[in-house]
């Protein structure tokens, strides 16, 4: 099923059908341990509705902070060993591709997050910008996945590839982040083989495409949630990001006004549009 944050509440569609339901604390709402049977009995008790707009969604979350995990994917090793070789620290990334530790950081708060449809931001201090497309996990204060949604982590190369220790910098300001259209909650895990696209649109024209399957991540989700949590509580729960496998090649970055257009099966797009 698929959860939508509106200004009113919640909008839950299950086997195509909807329902709305009055949400006082998101927080709450959230963090809860096996989301989905909880959802199930909670249908019960709605009447389904026909006329529901989902135009204008909000983030689908509470105050949960965004991590973010790196190199999780060949792709992205190869990228950020590119980008920072002349800095000296290709090698790093190489080494955290293969190490049992994988790289953890922190992402975003709800503040510099933007819903579906919303405007994600590029710093005016770097000329190489991408979006990142990530399937993102919803984590109970247990540690328990109990949901998924799609995930742009904003990312400034020019920045990271000047020294990797910059990474801060080049992740986390103001818009860094989008997160939507929805949570979508299942009964067990996420197909191993579901897909991530990205499409970048510039003046309605498509200048960049690409698609990868979660199957080629090189991290369990379960372990990356579980060295998150090892010196980390998170009371209401958090959204962890789980990597990119989809990068553009060197010679693009966005400029203001794209569209990107991130799908993840199951779960629906993520339309975010570039401002500056």
């Amino acid at each position: 099923m698929k959860v939508y944050k509106i200004r009113a509440g919640a909008v839950i569609e299950h086997e195509n059908q909807f329902f709305t339901m009055e949400v006082d604390d998101w927080d709450n709402f959230l963090n809860r341990s096996n989301l989905y049977q909880w959802l199930l009995n909670e249908l019960v008790g709605l009447t389904e509705v026909d006329d529901v707009n989902l135009d204008v969604l909000e983030i689908p979350m509470g105050t949960q902070e965004i991590w973010a995990s790196g190199v999780t994917y060949m792709r992205s090793k190869e990228a950020r060993m590119e980008e920072s070789k002349d800095a000296g620290g290709g090698t790093f990334y190489d080494r955290v591709y293969d190490a049992e530790r994988p790289e953890l950081f922190f992402k975003a708060t709800a503040q510099r997050t933007v819903p579906h449809r919303g405007a994600v931001r590029i710093r005016k201090d770097s000329d190489w910008n991408v979006p990142e497309p990530e399937l993102a996990l919803l984590v109970s204060a247990k540690g328990t996945i109990e949901g998924y949604t799609i995930g742009n982590d904003m990312s400034s190369r020019s920045i990271e590839g000047e020294n990797p220790l910059y990474l801060p910098q080049a992740k986390t300001y103001e818009g860094c982040a989008a997160l939507g259209p929805c949570i979508y909650v299942c009964e067990g895990s996420i197909d191993s083989n579901t897909m991530i696209s990205l499409e970048i649109l510039r003046d309605a024209q498509t200048v960049f495409s690409g698609e990868v399957s979660i199957n080629t991540m090189k991290r369990e989700l379960q372990d990356l949630v579980d060295y998150l949590f090892r010196e980390c509580n998170f009371p209401q729960g958090c959204f962890l990001m789980t990597g990119t496998g989809i990068i553009p090649p060197d010679e693009f970055t966005l400029q203001v006004g794209d569209e990107t257009r991130i799908a993840i099966e199951g779960i629906g797009t993520l339309v975010n549009f570039v401002a500056s």
